[in-house]
């Protein structure tokens, strides 16, 4: 049939050229069409699997660009060769959902995109408070990510709220309630971990592995999750561990300034917020109770042990979700204000240490009734003593000290005890 078409004729060629141009109208046409149809958002939210990715996209401040603005690098080889790999995608949907929806350390998002649309020649944040020299960070190498990992999805992820069986509650009626600020602005706890292993000599940045949550399924084909699972019930005490010897070691530094490569002193990275005035007095380390019970809602805006870490610990998603409506006023409560420095990290960072006034064991046993007369004395004790011998499944925070008073005391004290 083509031996019999005659290729000199123009009409012929004409209609060839026509053909031809209609045809690659086509291919490219439904080609581009595909490739705006998979990069928009509403695609993404078409797969059960990414409510939670998608609820928190739509509640934060980068709800009006496209997921692959951040999601794939600049570039038409970059966007063909992530659709080419997202393939594995459609294939886990059909056949299996992954458990959870994990970041890849080679598909992290890059500096690149974010600098499409931020300059880095910025010195302080959007609010005023956090002078950060971002040109700085960015040439030593340091991802955004390693701060701004919860900017979009609120680090849904390494909190592990986003696992299969909690994917029905990421509703948009649900996600104020999910979305908490102090997982999507930057975390003080990862400027103080850097700033930490910067002072030792070390580049953490330098893994990517330190600015993604590890994959479970990734662990679980390299025969690690067993293990994960087997170090997970030790996880919490050393967290808190870790936490007292960063806080230690920050006000260390902040008195010591000219003993550290960076200083972890308030005022390094703070432009308005500096220590309080009465946090200078020099009696405030033994007289700071009373403020502790009257403004405890003031104390934690600073001193709440997920400022202070890196770490995020797993939550579960019912709990967060019977939780009271935010912006509760708090009210003035000693019994309050006892189980939460008994859960603070930060407050057992000295209170869990033998106050001075304790001397020596032998001395303090029999010498310890007139700083125990009065309830409010007694009080004070109880921060750290139980009166009676704690249970496993009591609610409250657990003493720093397992010497209770009924320990001695077995008949109670005179007047009995209100505690």
């Amino acid at each position: 049939m083509w031996r019999n078409i005659d290729w000199k004729n123009p009409v012929t060629r004409w209609k060839l050229l026509f053909a031809s141009l209609v045809g690659c109208i086509v291919v490219f046409g439904g080609g581009y069409g595909v490739l705006s149809i998979t990069n928009s958002p509403s695609f993404c939210s078409s797969c059960h699997e990414m409510a939670p990715e998608y609820t928190t996209y739509t509640a934060s401040a980068h709800n009006q660009i496209s997921c692959v603005q951040c999601h794939i690098k600049p570039g038409v080889t970059n966007m063909l060769t992530h659709k080419v790999k997202s393939m594995k995608e459609v294939y886990y949907h059909v056949t299996g959902v992954p458990k959870q929806i994990v970041q890849t350390e080679e598909e992290a998002v890059s500096n690149e995109n974010c600098l499409q649309c931020h300059s880095k020649n910025r010195m302080v944040t959007a609010s005023g408070d956090l002078k950060v020299n971002h040109k700085k960070h960015i040439e030593e190498g340091i991802p955004c990510i390693t701060c701004h990992a919860g900017v979009v999805h609120a680090k849904v992820a390494a909190r592990g709220l986003n696992t299969e069986e909690n994917r029905g509650e990421w509703t948009e009626k649900n996600a104020q309630k999910l979305i908490e600020e102090k997982y999507v602005r930057p975390n003080m706890g990862s400027c103080i971990d850097c700033h930490e292993k910067v002072n030792k000599g070390e580049k953490p940045w330098k893994d990517v592995a330190y600015n993604v949550p590890p994959n479970p399924e990734e662990l679980e084909k390299k025969g690690l999750a067993k293990a994960e699972e087997k170090t997970a019930g030790n996880e919490e005490l050393k967290n808190k561990k870790a936490t007292q010897e960063i806080i230690l070691e920050a006000i260390s530094a902040q008195k010591n300034k000219g003993h550290v490569k960076v200083s972890m002193a308030c005022s390094t990275c703070h432009k308005e917020i500096s220590t309080p005035k009465n946090h200078r007095t020099a009696t405030w380390n033994v007289n700071h109770g009373d403020s502790a019970v009257n403004q405890l809602d003031q104390c934690f805006s600073c001193h709440q042990d997920s400022k202070w870490t890196k770490a995020i610990p797993k939550q579960d998603i019912i709990t967060l979700l019977k939780l009271g409506p935010k912006g509760q006023k708090y009210v003035p409560s000693l019994t309050k204000a006892k189980e939460e420095v008994r859960n603070s990290a930060f407050c057992n960072t000295c209170h869990a240490q033998r106050p001075a006034k304790h001397l020596t064991s032998d001395q303090w046993l029999t010498g310890h009734a007139p700083y125990a007369k009065t309830a409010d004395q007694k009080t004070e004790c109880y921060v750290c003593h139980d009166l009676k011998k704690a249970k496993d499944s009591q609610k409250e925070g657990k003493a720093p000290t397992d010497v209770y008073c009924q320990n001695c005391h077995r008949t109670g004290f005179k007047g009995g005890d209100k505690n």
